[in-house]
């Protein structure tokens, strides 16, 4: 098992970063401390540093195991068969689908029952939540925005999540290889 310093070593010569004062910072805290004894004392100089090469997006997030994508999309009700036999044919295995209740734009409609109007401030949806390999994420999201369009109001939102982490049940497999 590397430690700390032998890893930002590794670290340092691997990896091109764009951001090069960052990178000098840390290999300088890192030959600074090189000597100590005190691993407590190199961690803290050393995790500022770390953090802003996190928040730049240098260093992911997840450190372990591949990353996952959770994407979670609403449509309207009648796409939800033509989006999920496109979604099986770019080899989407697996979906949780909700019937749900919201608004957007459109904030709801008027409609007209036995002759009384009256509002419909909750406009039905179908929720999907779709778990996928990072690399496959693009080509989800593109299938379900141009399979659920219809080019009207209320067509639907799709956001997408970093999962920290995937188990499935029965065999405990991780990650990709849970999903």
């Amino acid at each position: 098992m590397l430690t700390l310093p032998a890893a930002l070593s590794s670290f340092c010569l691997a990896k091109k970063i764009s951001k090069k004062i960052l990178k000098h910072k840390l290999c300088a805290i890192h030959r600074r401390h090189q000597s100590e004894s005190a691993p407590q004392t190199f961690i803290r100089s050393v995790l500022p540093v770390l953090l802003q090469l996190q928040h730049a997006g240098l260093i992911p997030l997840q450190t372990k195991g591949t990353k996952v994508k959770l994407i979670i999309a609403t449509i309207k009700p009648f796409k939800l068969e033509e989006v999920r036999e496109a979604l099986t044919d770019i080899g989407v295995r697996g979906m949780m689908v909700t019937e749900i209740k919201g608004f957007g734009s459109q904030s709801g409609h008027t409609e007209i029952y036995r002759g009384a109007e009256y509002a419909v401030n909750f406009v039905p949806k179908v929720k999907l939540e779709i778990v996928v390999n990072d690399a496959m994420a693009d080509q989800v999201v593109d299938t379900i925005t141009a399979t659920a369009k219809t080019g009207k109001i209320g067509d639907g939102k799709i956001f997408v999540l970093d999962v920290a982490q995937a188990v499935r049940v029965r065999t405990g497999e991780t990650n990709e290889d849970a999903v």
